[in-house]
Parts: structure tokens; C-alpha cells; sequence
């Protein structure tokens, strides 16, 4: 979607500059600068678009709607090409060249969101899938496919011996019991066959799968397909064989390096430009309640080691002399109004840049916790200490892909999401979290 959407906007200016110049559009565009120029325009625009939300998988309830959120993103590019009036004017595309693209640029994207919302997603790339049992983990996914038809996966229905067939689960049928593997597979033709069974043993019918497997049909186990549409390890079936022999489980040691590498950079990149924005912050929390600026707080990191953590304070002082160590919750009273406003932004994790210059965190990485609460979800959550074969980050894919969580269940949730970012962790996917972190602060969606 993306890279297709980039070469419309970019076709659509194209076709404007014949359209509208006065000179000749060929001189335009290779002498003077002005593919430049209208590439630029295209990247404010996409980035406008992803801060909202485009490229998440949305659905769309209807054109006008679709017309007037995209206006947004083109009305940033707006408010950039009049910025550039102040830098360089020889920058900005004339007038007429950025109103008629821009408005060509609309039609087609508004046209060509739709067609693919009604017709491609629903074809072009589209997987039919048969579910073999009705584990927890199968439920899961079905009731997830169900809630988001945009990825493109259907399900048939459900081979079980437990269940009735006809019985509705999650919007689809069981069709029959496990012997019935062979006709049901005959009749609905599936693209790829889901194993979900509570129980496997003299129940699987393993010569009819090895058979359908050699004919081509994709078999996987939930587990895989639950990681899949999920971006989430499931851990209430996960048992340590699969994770000792999978030939997948990262993280690899030369990404390590990298990630330090470039971490340290983007930190030290970072106190430079937040310098200014770091001083006000800091005069906000002291004038605005009693106690020192910054919040040190011992967490633990890579291997298991402690480090000291900095934050700009966003608690009243002495905040947990009462409670002891306790998760913060919604509408927290021991939160300060300015520091409510920080956590919002995520300001308060600014000093953090040289947490990850110390080498005690990365940009990217798992969220650190505090001792006492490892201590405690060590215990009572399986695969926890796992998360921390790797260095801790500022942020990370459970914080991009969850909401705060203050219970043992959210827990369990952003564990799944911390074990699938070690399993996949590479360059390509720090600079999309780093990316989703930037919109969520640009749109106030912060931690609580």
C-alpha cells in the first residue's frame, strides 16, 4: 500500500506539472529540481498519512470520510511548502503545480483506497484457512481474523472431535470431526491448514496431513499462524523444545552490535536536538512541585543486572512511602498535572538518551522493570526472565502495540510481544517502532 501510494502521488504530480507550467515540464523536472522538489512534497504527504494511521490496516467507513482524513496529511504538506518560504523559497513547487497535484493526488488516492479495500483485499493475496481443533490458541486467532478482515485471511471452519458439527465459533462452522479431514478438504479447498489441538496424541491424523502437504497445502501450527496476524508469541502454549530448536530465535549477536552502535547514536543525536526542550521540561517539574528534577530508579537490565534509571520526576516527592513499589494506574493521584502532561508526550523518558550512551539501554528493546517486580513475575510468568537477553529500551514493540498495562494478564500480553520483537530483531524493524513511537507522541497517546 505504501509503495504504491508513492508512486501515485508522485505520477499525479508529474501529470500536474505538464498540466499547469508555462515552461517546458521536461526542463522542470530534470534541470531545475523539480522531481526533487515534488519527491519531498510526496514524503510530507506520506508521512502525514502515517502519523495518521493510514498504514495500520484501518478500514475506512466511507469516501467522504476517507476524502476529508486525507485532506489532513496534504494540509501538512501544505503548512511545510509555506515554511520553506522562510529557508528557501527556490524549494517550494509553484503555486498552481502544488494545488492541482494536490488535488489530483486526492482523487486517486480516495479511488484507489477503495478499490483496494472492496476487491484486492479480498483476492488479490487472500488465504483461505481450515482449522484442525478449537484450542485456545485457535480461538484466538479466529476471533482475530473475524475483527479484522483487512488481512486478507478467511476461515472455513473447524475439524474438531469436541465439538458438534454446525456449532458457531468466531463466525465460522465446525464442519466435522478429525476423520473427516480428506472430504472437508476436498469440498472447501483451503490454502492452509491450522493445527490447534488440546490434545495430539493418537489424535492427529498425521497421513492425511503428510498427504496434503505433498499436494502443496500449507500446515502449520496455531502457535505460528497466532504469531503471524499477532505480532505476539503466544506463551500459554509454548512449550521451551520450541523455543530451544527454532532455527528463527534471535536475537543474532551481530545485530547487537549494530543495535548498540546506531543506538548510541540516535542517543547522543538526540540530547543535541532535545536540549532546549530537556532545560524547559526541567524548570516545569521544579517549579511545579517540590523535589528534584530528575527520578533515578533502579531497574533491571541485560542479563539480569541492575542499572540506575533517569526520568524527569512526573510523581509529587516521596510519591511511594506509603505504598512501597506499585505499577502505576489510570488517573493516578500520585501524578503531578505536569507530570500527567509528560507522561502524555513521553517527555519524562528524555534523560533515558544517556541511560543508552551508559550502555545500560537501547532505543529499542524490552520496557525495564523494577527488581521487585521481576522478582515476582519471574515466579508466576513462564519464559519472563527470557526478556532479558537483551538490552532494555526506551520503547518497544509491546509499547507501540499495547496500552499500559497494571495487571498480571496485560503482563502476560506484552511478554508475547517482548519474546516475538528478540525472536525478530533487526534493524528494519527498531526504525518502524522508532517511527510508531514518534506518532504516538505527536498524538498525545502516551504511557500513563
Amino acid at each position: 500500500m505504501l509503495v504504491s501510494e508513492a508512486l501515485l502521488l508522485t505520477c499525479a504530480f508529474i501529470v500536474a506539472s505538464f498540466l499547469v507550467l508555462e515552461v517546458d515540464p521536461t526542463v522542470f523536472l530534470l534541470y531545475d529540481g523539480g522531481l526533487l522538489r515534488i519527491l519531498a512534497v510526496v514524503a510530507s504527504v506520506m508521512l502525514g498519512l502515517h502519523f495518521l494511521d493510514f498504514y495500520s490496516g484501518r478500514w475506512t467507513a466511507s469516501r467522504a470520510v476517507l476524502a476529508l482524513q486525507m485532506g489532513q496529511a496534504f494540509g501538512f504538506a501544505f503548512l511545510l511548502q509555506a515554511l520553506l518560504t522562510y529557508v528557501n523559497p527556490e524549494w517550494m513547487l509553484p503555486r498552481w503545480l502544488m494545488i492541482v497535484g494536490s488535488v489530483l493526488s486526492l482523487l486517486l488516492l480516495v479511488t484507489w483506497r477503495t478499490a483496494y479495500e472492496s476487491v484486492l483485499a479480498h483476492t488479490v493475496g487472500s488465504q483461505r484457512l481450515l482449522f484442525l481443533g478449537t484450542s485456545p490458541v485457535v480461538q484466538q486467532v479466529s476471533a482475530y481474523l473475524e475483527r479484522h478482515p483487512e488481512l486478507g485471511l478467511t476461515n472455513l471452519g473447524y475439524l474438531d472431535d469436541e465439538h458438534q458439527a454446525g456449532t458457531l465459533l468466531n463466525g465460522a462452522k465446525v464442519l466435522g470431526p478429525l476423520r473427516a479431514l480428506r472430504e472437508v478438504v476436498a469440498e472447501t479447498r483451503p490454502d492452509r491448514i491450522v493445527v490447534g489441538l488440546s490434545e495430539r496424541r493418537q489424535r492427529l491424523p498425521l497421513q492425511e496431513l503428510l498427504d496434503l502437504r505433498f499436494s502443496g497445502v500449507i500446515i502449520e501450527e496455531a502457535a505460528a499462524t497466532y504469531e503471524a496476524v499477532q505480532g505476539r508469541v503466544p506463551t500459554q502454549e509454548l512449550r521451551p523444545a520450541q523455543l530451544i530448536f527454532s532455527g528463527e530465535l534471535g536475537p543474532r549477536p551481530g545485530y547487537l552490535r549494530l543495535q548498540a552502535a546506531y543506538s548510541a547514536a540516535l542517543a547522543l543525536v538526540g540530547i543535541v536536538v532535545f536540549a532546549p526542550l530537556m532545560v524547559l521540561v526541567a524548570v516545569a517539574v521544579k517549579l511545579s512541585s517540590r523535589g528534584p528534577v530528575l527520578y533515578r530508579q533502579t531497574r533491571v537490565g541485560l542479563h539480569g543486572r541492575v542499572f540506575t534509571l533517569y526520568k524527569f520526576r512526573s510523581m509529587y516527592q516521596d510519591a511511594e512511602a506509603r505504598t512501597g513499589a506499585v505499577w502505576a494506574s489510570k488517573n493516578d493521584p500520585r501524578i503531578t498535572p505536569v507530570g500527567r502532561w509528560l507522561r502524555r508526550l513521553r517527555l519524562d523518558e528524555l534523560p533515558q538518551f544517556f541511560n543508552v550512551l551508559k550502555g545500560d539501554m537501547a532505543i529499542v528493546g524490552p520496557r525495564p522493570e523494577r527488581p521487585e517486580f521481576v522478582a515476582v513475575l519471574s515466579e508466576k510468568i513462564p519464559y519472563y526472565r527470557q526478556r532479558h537477553f537483551v538490552k532494555p529500551g526506551i520503547t518497544g514493540w509491546a509499547q507501540i502495540n499495547y496500552k499500559y498495562g497494571d495487571t498480571l494478564e496485560d503482563t502476560i500480553v506484552k511478554l508475547e510481544y517482548d519474546l516475538y520483537y528478540i525472536k525478530h530483531l533487526s534493524p528494519a524493524l527498531d526504525a518502524y517502532i522508532i517511527f510508531q513511537t514518534l506518532k504516538t507522541m505527536l498524538r498525545l497517546r502516551g504511557g500513563q
